[in-house]
């Protein structure tokens, strides 16, 4: 293995450690309702990439870049339901009268 190889293989995986902390971060601030909608997209798009440019290969990150994309994850969901359960409830308001 020559020099240059072992420099690149070393700079992928400083990629791979900086993506999936970037990942888990975004994926924190992705758990705000609504708000953390686009940070909880950004934080998948994260680990999307990570999958596919550094496949199977050792991560030390791997477990950030999971938690990242489990938190990313219950935020859309939460911001999902959240949505739906103001939707419904301004639905069964506007349905009673008032008088």
């Amino acid at each position: 293995m020559s020099a240059s190889t072992q420099t690149d293989d070393r700079m992928d995986l400083t990629a791979a450690i900086q993506i999936s902390l970037r990942a888990f971060g975004w994926g924190i601030v992705g758990l705000l309702p609504v708000v953390g909608l686009l940070p909880a997209f950004y934080a998948l798009a994260c680990w999307l990439r990570v999958q596919r440019e550094f496949g199977k290969q050792w991560n030390p990150g791997a477990r950030y870049l999971i938690a990242g994309a489990i938190f990313a994850t219950l935020g859309i969901l939460g911001s999902i339901g959240l949505v739906v359960a103001i939707i419904a409830n301004a639905n069964r308001v506007a349905s009673t009268t008032l008088f």
